[in-house]
């Protein structure tokens, strides 16, 4: 590939939670019936030429894996659940999230979108982690970050990550 198309393109809605270390955006190439096969390698392209080192999924679905692996990109997916109680889900992946976090891995965090599962789940991580110290600042920050509110099954995921044991007492 040559041109101004050979670094790829950023992922739609791309936004750095922590700058250098962990990103939010739409899934690479697009969701559901806006996804695109060329689009989604140019996005993936893009990430591994920017470091990006692992690609977390909230999918309950293997989209985009094979393409991944690929470009030697790790993944992991933790399918939230439609509905429920989503604090297995969200104990596995904030353990995930510190993890690639404390070994420099520079990670992206995505869904079909970048709505209230993604930015619910990055908030509660912050939280989580210690990064913020209340539910409100972490929404807060969130609907700054990606300049857009949080809706209700966002701040349900953060109230769900307030349930859990702290990263600073696992």
């Amino acid at each position: 590939m040559r041109g101004k198309w050979a670094a790829g393109i950023s992922p739609k809605h791309f936004t750095w939670v922590i700058k250098g270390s962990l990103a939010v955006a739409e899934r690479p190439g697009g969701f559901t019936v806006n996804h695109r096969r060329v689009r989604r390698q140019e996005e993936v392209i893009w990430l591994a030429e920017q470091g990006f080192t692992k690609i977390i999924s909230l999918l309950g679905t293997n989209h985009n894996l094979a393409s991944y692996e690929e470009r030697h990109l790790a993944s992991a997916t933790y399918a939230l659940p439609a509905v429920g109680d989503p604090t297995v889900v969200l104990t596995a992946c904030f353990a995930d999230l510190a993890q690639s976090l404390t070994t420099k891995q520079k990670v992206l965090l995505h869904h079909d979108e970048l709505g209230d599962k993604v930015l619910g789940t990055t908030a509660g991580f912050l939280l989580w982690s210690g990064r913020v110290t209340s539910g409100p600042q972490a929404i807060a920050v969130i609907e700054h970050l990606a300049a857009r509110p949080l809706g209700p099954r966002g701040r349900e995921l953060v109230a769900a990550s307030m349930t859990l044991p702290s990263l600073s007492s696992t």
